[in-house]
């Protein structure tokens, strides 16, 4: 059999594949198979070869997704122009606006009923994910626009709140009483400091988690 030259076009086709397949199907319901018809060239075996199962693949979607997540807050970060809390306010605009995003993470959201999912996800929000916020708070801290005494602790509350508390699967809630669980983060954190949610925020946020799929 001849070797694949180009194992990387392979691996991104299978990726755009399946994630055309989880959006348009869901995670649960879309199979091996089912990327294979997609593709129509590979077998079942040439998907096995990149990816050692079907979880494998949604890890590396997410994982890109987060590079992007990364990159984008790392252009803001770079900008002169902003306050730190400008800048946490664009992060947060762009992380409820991308709609790619939004779909990826619908598609994903059943596996969090997979103890095992969830409990690596709560150590990823509780450990890593404050990470990605505390520079820019902390930026904002140091030219003034956020007054707080708290930066890392804002951090670990943005992480844990909007990733556990507002997803509708854990906590059921129509569009108003989402809307006024996100305000109440909003007080909280301006009460220590970080007023990052104006009142358009704060209609993005809860049309952002009122789209996705409690079921």
């Amino acid at each position: 059999m001849a070797r694949n030259a180009h194992p990387e076009v392979t691996e991104r086709r299978i990726l755009e594949a399946a994630r055309d397949l989880f959006v348009e199907k869901g995670y649960e319901k879309t199979t091996v198979q089912n990327i294979v018809d997609r593709l129509g060239d590979l077998s079942k075996g040439a998907i096995y070869h990149h990816f050692k199962s079907k979880e494998a693949i949604l890890d590396r979607l997410n994982s890109a997704d987060w590079d992007y997540s990364q990159g984008l807050r790392d252009q803001i970060m770079a900008r002169e122009d902003l306050t730190g809390l400008d800048k946490l306010r664009a992060l947060f605009t762009l992380a409820v606006s991308n709609t790619e995003h939004n779909k990826l993470n619908q598609a994903a959201l059943p596996m969090l009923n997979d103890p095992v999912c969830l409990a690596n996800n709560m150590h990823f929000w509780t450990a890593d994910l404050p990470e990605h916020w505390l520079p820019i708070i902390e930026q904002g801290v140091a030219d003034g626009s956020i007054p707080t005494e708290y930066p890392r602790e804002a951090a670990e509350l943005i992480a844990l709140l909007t990733n556990y508390w507002l997803l509708p699967m854990f906590y059921p809630a129509s569009p108003a009483a989402l809307r006024h669980r996100v305000q109440c983060i909003a007080a909280m954190l301006s009460a220590i400091g970080v007023p990052v949610f104006d009142g358009k925020l704060i209609e993005q946020t809860t049309d952002f988690y009122a789209s996705f799929d409690s079921e």
